[in-house]
């Protein structure tokens, strides 16, 4: 058992060097991809105030399909391109949204969101899916923001396949 208390309060980097280490302890040893993508959506939930969507798409064929989350129902299937999700995925590129209906072709699954940060996961030149995360607050997510977590995807990439 995994017992985390996050001072949400703390400076960003704070919270996020203390998400990844709790990412690196609740994926150790765990070859499942679906309950570590579970596990890791719980965390960000938990340690990243001012979000209203948190988890991951995950390629299958040749579309993104929803994977574990934490957050209101969501969109199922994305298409290579369409949307942040989409984008992000095609390019393999991290996507930083700061007002999500200026983004053109946005999938509202949301009506709350108001910006959004997607990070591709990709192991050793092969894509997995995306990591993303939905806040309510325009401008919620910064460069920090964007290094932080692909710091972390690239850490725990490996235990998603």
């Amino acid at each position: 058992m995994f017992a985390f208390d996050p001072d949400r309060a703390a400076p960003k980097a704070v919270l996020y060097d203390d998400l990844s280490s709790a990412a690196i302890a609740v994926t150790e040893g765990e070859n499942d991809a679906i309950a570590n993508m579970a596990n890791l959506s719980a965390l960000i939930w938990q340690y990243l105030p001012g979000l209203n969507w948190a988890g991951f798409y995950r390629l299958i064929g040749d579309e993104l399909v929803l994977g574990p989350f934490q957050g209101k129902s969501a969109c199922i299937r994305i298409a290579m391109g369409k949307g942040v999700c989409g984008t992000a995925a095609a390019t393999r590129k991290t996507q930083c949204v700061a007002d999500v209906h200026a983004f053109p072709g946005h999938i509202a699954c949301d009506a709350d969101s108001r910006s959004e940060i997607v990070v591709p996961i990709v192991h050793e030149g092969r894509l997995i899916g995306v990591l993303d995360l939905d806040s309510p607050e325009p401008a919620r997510f910064d460069g920090e923001d964007a290094a932080a977590l692909e710091a972390i995807v690239e850490r725990i990439a490996p235990r998603l396949l």
